[in-house]
């Protein structure tokens, strides 16, 4: 099929190229900083290690990876691995790593002609479709490419371990690669429990019944998780180093918000308690004067809110927890492929929306998975497409220079109508009716998208120069959580009627 996944990734790579000398994060300086820890120092001072404010805080595996590329790092600029050299990006130290993230992205074009590969007729020319489209992302290019981090990878190995449980013989080898995956980036945990009933259900208990275990398959599925986190923790867990390394993965000092954009739940009841501060006098509701001067808010430490109630990391585990247990109850009734990926996409969607301290990259987890079902029928497509316009508008604000303005717009905008208009060619007709009133809040909420960037990136500044710079993020915050808790909400309704 034209275009194939390699000339698309070749393309792709010419255009990333010339991203290098764009802007970049802090989080550059935190790979950079990883790369100079693991080279530098011994294994067992990783995780101890804090001269910069960025230390070690992924597990193992990505450490290893770290450590590896720093032994090519050092023949480019072996001054980049000095531990105390912080801030330091010579040209070749951005290069380099610019060039890493390139190399490494070579996982996801693999994973994703692997999952065009394993589909048959015309679910292969759909395939194709959602491949090119997770391949070309405005999400991955935006986090990875510019703001930088090494997710495509990861989503890759992700990719890889779905594509290889949907066959019966790749169950076990499936379920190795995700344990390996959370080595490696302990935000995937979100997604494990559709992996534990998946292959409890398919793996693990007999297809007849499912009060008859199949203790070898039980043994072999252990013992090779096992091994493999024994791989990754062992040689900390030898020098007694597991508590410093949970507290780097699990810092539950931080916020209830990540950040002010990030559209999820509590986003949304952030928004209401600040407008209830200006409406509580009247309604006779007490207000906390210090939560009304604060000015963190979730941005750093504890959020604090004025007049809603406080929200405790056990409530956002219990929520949490409540709205995966739900799909996975279809899954471990009905397992099969595709409610395996729906569930692994729900999974995805209760964490971002009510998950504690959640990251506005974490979308990705609930974008790239449902993009492997979101043209299975029409219904699936109409709840894909308000969380395709959402979720990537939300990233927006990560990129706040003036140069990245017209990169970010410009190739969201063309990839949603390019690929949200060969989606609706692709998808083919559900054999149950469509909800009309979700198919109008789709059309609607698209419709709004654009008027909403131009006021947020350009009118707001030549309106009010640098007054009420919260309103642009409030707009954007309070429009992307809509989308994406409208997606949600519809795509329930779609995963339990089909």
């Amino acid at each position: 099929m034209y275009p194939s996944i390699a000339q698309c990734a070749v393309v792709a790579t010419a255009f990333k190229i010339l991203l290098f000398p764009a802007y970049k994060s802090t989080d550059f300086e935190v790979h950079r900083n990883w790369l100079a820890i693991t080279n530098s120092l011994p294994i067992w001072e990783w995780y101890y290690e804090k001269t910069s404010e960025w230390t070690l805080d992924y597990p193992p595996f990505f450490a290893y990876f770290e450590w590896a590329l720093s032994q090519i790092a050092k023949l480019v600029d072996p001054a980049m691995l000095r531990v105390y050299n912080l801030g330091y990006d010579s040209w070749q130290t951005v290069y380099f790593q610019r060039f890493t993230v390139i190399a490494t992205e070579l996982m996801l074009v693999y994973a994703l002609q692997l999952f065009i590969e394993s589909s048959h007729g015309v679910t292969r020319r759909v395939a194709h479709a959602a491949a090119i489209s997770i391949l070309l992302s405005p999400g991955l290019l935006i986090i990875d490419h510019i703001h930088f981090q090494y997710n495509g990878a990861m989503y890759g190995v992700l990719i890889l371990s779905l594509v290889l449980a949907r066959h019966k013989s790749g169950l076990l080898a499936g379920g190795f690669v995700f344990a390996a995956l959370l080595c490696m980036k302990h935000i995937y945990l979100y997604l494990a429990p559709a992996y534990f009933v998946y292959l409890l259900r398919v793996y693990c208990l007999s297809p007849k019944s499912i009060f008859r275990i199949q203790f070898l398959n039980c043994l072999k599925l252990g013992s090779g998780i096992l091994g493999i986190f024994g791989l990754a923790f062992g040689p900390f867990a030898i020098k007694g180093q597991i508590p410093q390394i949970l507290s780097r993965l699990f810092p539950f000092s931080r916020g209830l918000c990540h950040a002010y954009w990030a559209p999820n739940v509590w986003a949304m009841y952030s928004f209401v308690d600040r407008v209830l501060i200006f409406v509580a006098p009247r309604l006779g509701l007490p207000v906390k004067l210090e939560a009304v001067n604060s000015v963190t808010r979730g941005l750093v430490g504890d959020t604090a809110f004025a007049v809603l109630p406080e929200i405790t990391p056990s409530m956002c585990f219990a929520l949490t927890l409540l709205f995966q247990v739900i799909p996975l109850v279809k899954l471990f009734l009905r397992p099969n492929w595709d409610a395996f990926i729906g569930a692994v996409t729900l999974c995805g969607y209760s964490s971002f929306l009510f998950g504690w301290h959640v990251h506005e990259k974490a979308i990705l987890l609930v974008i790239i998975p449902f993009s492997l079902i979101a043209l299975n029928d029409r219904r699936h497509l109409s709840a894909f497409r308000p969380l395709a316009v959402s979720g990537h508008v939300s990233l927006f604000p990560l990129l706040f220079t003036p140069a990245e303005f017209p990169i970010k717009t410009v190739y969201t905008i063309f990839w949603l109508v390019l690929f949200l208009m060969v989606f609706d060619r692709t998808a083919p007709a559900s054999k149950r009716p469509r909800f009309f009133l979700f198919d109008r809040f789709a059309i609607l909420y698209i419709t709004v998208s654009i008027p909403l960037i131009v006021y947020s990136s350009l009118l707001h500044q030549i309106i009010f120069g640098k007054s009420y710079e919260f309103l642009p993020l409030m707009f954007m915050s309070s429009y992307s959580a809509i989308g994406v808790v409208g997606s949600w909400i519809g795509f329930m309704v779609v995963y339990f009627a089909s």
